[in-house]
């Protein structure tokens, strides 16, 4: 049975179990292929929050077992924190940087101001955008499209999308009057819920069946979703000049997560970092997404800076639920700064 169900979620409990019999495999592999002794390793470093409780047990339960066998030190892994770091891993960028999270499950915008210093600017006051994609993907039941049917629901709209006209349909961009970092993507989720339904009823279609319109839809969506992302990120940027937190010129944008791998976003993200002097840099795709090695690399860079590294584990916790660093979310929209409007041709 698969992890992720035919509907496009995964199921926790079968997550658990895949995990259980692959792990030690997994880090039998890993060792073999690096050609390293256990005895040799310096550290092991492990995600503890945040993520599915399941999941999160059943690595921490894992590592402390190698950590009491082997005597060595622990350090426990901010998810969140690994995804920032991972450029520092392929190319160099020095601190300070302003980091965009996006993904299926997460998104945030944070100021990186060193290996474990890190100021929360703006966070997805509901949902993902990467999980608003595949909810629009499943509605317009995408994976019945002949070029679509092997592809993520995100990856099935970015593709649709190239094909359709994303100003036949007029969605509006969430959250335009607040000032603020923040993010918002139920209620875009909902315009686009009612819109297929109308369509559908239009078409004389039954719900299930792919609308003749789905490209302009997929197309329109994307675009939305994209001028909201990075109008957001225009207003971090400009947050963070004016309190001198990057440098005026030649500042460091870092995308990742599952969604950074989208072309169109990345796109209306490279027109505000042109227009701010800015220099837009992601992890290569296979590193966006979450990967062991993003993990690995956070316990290296916490090694070498000698932080957070555990000579006793007794009594830690794996946490479902962790924000990242200080949120100053807040002063953010407190500052309520006006973007000004860039033309998002692409």
């Amino acid at each position: 049975m698969p992890a992720i169900s035919r509907t496009g979620g995964i199921i926790p409990p079968v997550a658990q179990q895949l995990h259980r019999e692959n792990i030690q495999r997994i880090v039998q592999e890993a060792l073999s292929v690096s050609q390293v002794c256990p005895s040799e390793l310096s550290a092991i470093a492990t995600t503890i929050k945040p993520g599915l409780a399941l999941s999160l047990g059943v690595g921490l339960s894992f590592s402390l077992q190698l950590v009491d066998q082997l005597k060595k030190p622990f350090i426990p892994i901010h998810h969140m924190e690994a995804h920032a770091l991972t450029i520092r891993l392929t190319n160099k960028v020095e601190f300070p940087f302003l980091v965009l999270l996006i993904s299926g499950g997460h998104c945030l915008l944070a100021l990186v101001r060193g290996v474990s210093d890190f100021l929360l600017l703006g966070k997805s006051l509901d949902i993902a955008p990467g999980d608003m994609l595949d909810k629009v993907a499943r509605r317009l039941s995408l994976i019945k499209h002949p070029e679509c049917s092997t592809m993520s629901g995100g990856k099935a709209i970015e593709h649709l999308a190239k094909q359709g006209n994303k100003l036949h349909f007029d969605f509006k961009p969430p959250m335009q009057r607040a000032k603020n970092c923040d993010f918002s993507f139920t209620g875009l989720q909902h315009v686009v819920d009612k819109t297929i339904a109308q369509k559908e009823k239009e078409e004389g279609i039954e719900k299930g069946q792919i609308l003749s319109s789905a490209a302009d839809i997929a197309a329109a969506v994307q675009h939305i979703t994209a001028c909201h992302v990075a109008k957001r990120t225009h207003r971090a940027i400009l947050f963070c000049k004016q309190r001198d937190l990057l440098p005026q010129s030649n500042a460091v944008l870092v995308v990742s997560g599952g969604v950074a791998s989208n072309l169109y976003i990345r796109k209306t993200l490279e027109i505000v970092t042109n227009a701010t002097q800015c220099t837009l840099m992601c992890p290569p795709p296979r590193l966006c997404t979450d990967n062991g090695i993003m993990i690995a690399w956070n316990g290296i860079e916490r090694l070498r800076a000698g932080l957070g590294i555990l000579y006793n584990t007794e009594g830690i916790r794996y946490e479902p639920k962790c924000p990242l660093g200080v949120d100053i979310s807040k002063e953010v929209g407190a500052a309520a700064i006006k973007v000004p409007r860039l033309k998002m041709n692409i």
